[in-house]
């Protein structure tokens, strides 16, 4: 059985929210969350299945920034639902690129924010 997360026992838990997960492998590997009260970018720094915590790479994130993500995130999530429906049209997915005109302009929009300032400008988090 599934258990449903209750989002204030969470937060008086310590976890922040998540925005955006960019990229997700057995966890999130890449997105945008909240940290330390504030929007950051976040990306793992490798994935091995050890048992200790992983580590990321956070930068800052611009209110802007947030804005787009979550708009592109807002399209991918209407065409999820069509998919899970079945009624989406095979090969219909909008990072596909080509599909959504509004998706591909932000996907270009967002890139400068996505990339960390490596090395010395980000922070390790575990």
């Amino acid at each position: 059985m599934a258990e449903t997360w209750d989002e204030q026992q969470l937060t008086a838990d310590g976890f922040e929210r998540v925005y955006v997960d960019l990229e997700w492998c057995d966890g999130p590997r890449k997105g945008l969350a909240v940290v330390d009260g504030a929007p950051h970018y976040f990306e793992g720094l490798d994935h091995d299945h050890a048992d200790e915590a992983d580590a990321y790479f956070v930068w800052p994130a611009s209110y802007v920034a947030v804005a787009m993500e979550r708009e592109q995130w807002a399209v991918f999530a209407r065409w999820n639902d069509r998919h899970e429906a079945g009624t989406a049209e095979p090969g219909s997915h909008p990072g596909s690129g080509g599909i959504d005109v509004r998706y591909d302009e932000l996907d270009l929009l967002l890139a400068p924010y996505r990339h960390a300032p490596w090395p010395s400008a980000a922070t390790c988090t575990a």
